[in-house]
């Protein structure tokens, strides 16, 4: 991997060799992030502080396109080395208020037009988003979170940004799935079942029309956990059911996860159909790989996987 780093005017460096380092990357939320530890010249290197932006390539392209967020020079006996870490272009949108509005009907154009261009960000693959009709944008709401609430509760797509750095708005790729075999060289396994704040039941309530509408988690039918929703005096019966149905879905999307660790780089990507068919475990079957962490250490480069059920909500 070759790093490299860019200033707010533009100017760049490239990184020494890194001597490790971790790229991760979601479904789109939690944000995508990065860190490097590279060797460092304190005496005639750049002033670390500087650095805004952060790109990592190989010989087949651009791996990771992000912020920087944290840079520490140190000096041990290890030696004068530089640790780098960041997060993906997500967030420039989370870490941005947008501003309180009411659209009478907002489309998908309109959405980027003022909560995604104004930050330089680029628009990969796009799908038909429907209209919205009085969609409103709650003071003190990211940009992040209007983009989101626009594209997951009206348009059932998940917004994620790809390894290049481009907001990718369409869905799922379901027509082909990787195998992780008997043949596989998987070095770990781990399967998590935990119940913790996963909601049974939502009560979604509109204190204006005097509607209190009930959605109930299947899975968790001998269990108890609610949480009750008040909607904007400007929601609708739909809005308010999907809504509730989004939230309870998006809670039991940790209710199970897989952890498969490869020692294959950049083995899968967030959204990926992962088939796990492998004597002796009992979890085989069909997952999505809702997050991937990919890196290299003193033990080599390798593959970690986090795996959800193909359906859930990411």
């Amino acid at each position: 991997m070759t790093a490299f780093v860019y200033t707010r005017s533009g100017e760049g460096w490239q990184l020494p060799a890194p001597l490790a380092w971790e790229l991760e990357y979601t479904t789109g939320s939690p944000c995508d992030s990065f860190w490097m530890r590279c060797p460092w010249d304190l005496d005639n290197a750049p002033e670390p502080g500087g650095w805004v932006r952060f790109r990592a390539t190989d010989d087949n392209g651009v791996l990771f396109e992000g912020v920087v967020d944290e840079c520490e020079a140190s000096l041990s006996q290890e030696g004068a080395l530089l640790e780098l870490s960041g997060r993906g272009m997500a967030a420039l949108l989370l870490d941005n208020e947008a501003l309180g509005q009411d659209y009478e009907t907002a489309t998908l154009a309109d959405i980027l037009r003022d909560h995604v261009m104004p930050y330089g960000i680029s628009v990969g693959r796009t799908a038909e988003l429907p209209p919205v009709e009085k969609f409103s944008v709650a003071t003190g709401s990211s940009e992040w979170a209007v983009l989101e609430e626009f594209c997951r509760y009206y348009g059932g797509i998940a917004p994620r940004f790809d390894q290049n750095g481009r907001l990718i708005l369409a869905p799922w790729d379901n027509e082909k799935s990787l195998l992780i075999g008997d043949g596989t060289p998987v070095t770990r396994l781990l399967c998590r079942d935990r119940r913790y704040g996963v909601l049974s039941q939502m009560l979604v309530r509109d204190r204006y029309q005097e509607i209190v509408q009930q959605v109930g988690n299947q899975r968790l039918q001998d269990g108890m956990c609610r949480r009750v929703m008040t909607m904007p005096g400007k929601s609708n019966f739909k809005a308010m059911r999907y809504n509730g149905q989004f939230q309870v879905e998006r809670s039991s999307a940790e209710l199970l996860r897989l952890e498969v660790d490869v020692p294959i780089p950049f083995f899968a990507q967030p959204g990926d159909l992962v088939r796990i068919s492998r004597t002796g475990w009992r979890r085989n079957g069909l997952y999505r790989a809702a997050k991937v962490k990919v890196g290299t250490d003193r033990s080599g480069a390798w593959s970690r996987l986090e795996l959800a059920p193909p359906d859930i909500l990411l």
